[in-house]
């Protein structure tokens, strides 16, 4: 049984089902049910179905509907072929990267004999960020700050920062400091705890709660410690402290505190990041080439729908709509 976020359309018999659903992931037809889409619901802007019947299909004759079908379908599956041996390439990089961190900061019962046994919480200090109310999203005292969806592995995004109102001497509490490293407090289990390090940039910002931000004290490098957050979230240890709250998980201050965290002396630390860097930077670059290569797919399929419905694919054109 359909629920009532769905709606199902059968179509009359001088119309060919799949040639439908590929014009309706075309860019054209996306882009009109986009500009018919109104009001707001949980899940975001809604499609009635009155509107959606009001759709123009352009409908050539039904031999013709076959016959860009099957050329669409020949050149989509090539697509789905690169598409899945990219999807390898990559995740066999990501293992790699697990396995890099994985043999530069052992388990805990592996640790060289000059290597301090410590836990987050005694390594540095461990912050929850700031909640948002709907009382703070216009006020006086508006700043940025930054949220789940801001940080990544290693990278912040900043393409989206968002704002709100801090009362009086709040900011100041939850402001960034160059150094800090930012936590995913509710993510995914195997996201949880994505690390990454704020270098300053930009400048007066703050965080919320559902970040976690750890302050290394003076034997810790940050930098080491984005290794060792970034090998304990691959290994699967923040998941391990996490409770799951309708299939997000959660990483408070104080799980988070007594995970473990290994300190060595200084000059290894160095040492350990410099390797890191050695190590990770072709991971890192095979991993951008990768993500170039899928958003070079994602336009190719656009642009072979848009082609397909513009009539190019095969002789004669398209021009009757019903």
């Amino acid at each position: 049984m359909l629920s009532g976020k769905f709606y199902r359309f059968r179509v009359t018999e001088d119309v060919e089902s799949a040639f439908l659903e590929a014009w309706l992931l075309s860019p054209d037809a996306q882009n009109d049910i986009d500009g018919m889409k109104t009001g707001i619901s949980e899940s975001g802007l809604n499609l009635t179905q009155a509107r959606f019947l009001d759709l123009r299909v352009p409908l050539p004759p039904l031999d013709e509907q076959r016959g860009i079908v099957a050329i669409l379908e020949d050149h989509l599956a090539h697509l789905d072929v690169a598409g899945s041996r990219l999807s390898r390439a990559s995740s066999q990089v990501d293992t790699l990267v697990t396995n890099i961190l994985l043999d530069l900061i052992p388990d805990a019962r592996d640790y060289p004999s000059d290597w301090t046994m410590s836990t987050v919480g005694q390594a540095g200090k461990v912050e929850l960020g700031r909640q948002r109310h709907p009382d703070w999203h216009v006020g006086p005292n508006m700043h940025p700050y930054l949220r789940v969806a801001n940080v990544f592995e290693d990278r912040l995004d900043l393409s989206d920062v968002m704002q709100m109102h801090w009362p009086e001497g709040s900011f100041e509490r939850f402001r960034l400091k160059p150094g800090d490293i930012l936590l995913n407090e509710g993510q995914s289990p195997q996201f949880l705890g994505r690390p990454a390090i704020y270098q300053g940039d930009p400048p007066d910002i703050a965080f919320t709660n559902s970040l976690l931000r750890f302050q290394a004290n003076e034997n810790v490098l940050p930098e080491f410690a984005l290794l060792v957050f970034r090998r304990q979230m691959r290994a699967g240890r923040f998941s391990s402290e996490s409770r799951i709250t309708t299939n997000i998980a959660h990483l408070s201050a104080g799980r988070l505190k007594v995970v473990e965290f290994p300190i060595p002396p200084l000059r290894e630390q160095r040492r350990l990041v410099r390797r890191a860097g050695e190590l990770l930077y072709g991971a890192e670059r095979l991993s951008d080439h990768f993500t170039t290569i899928n958003q070079y797919q994602t336009a190719l399929r656009r642009s072979l729908l848009a082609t397909a419905f513009r009539g190019d694919l095969i002789s004669g054109s398209i021009s009757r709509n019903k």
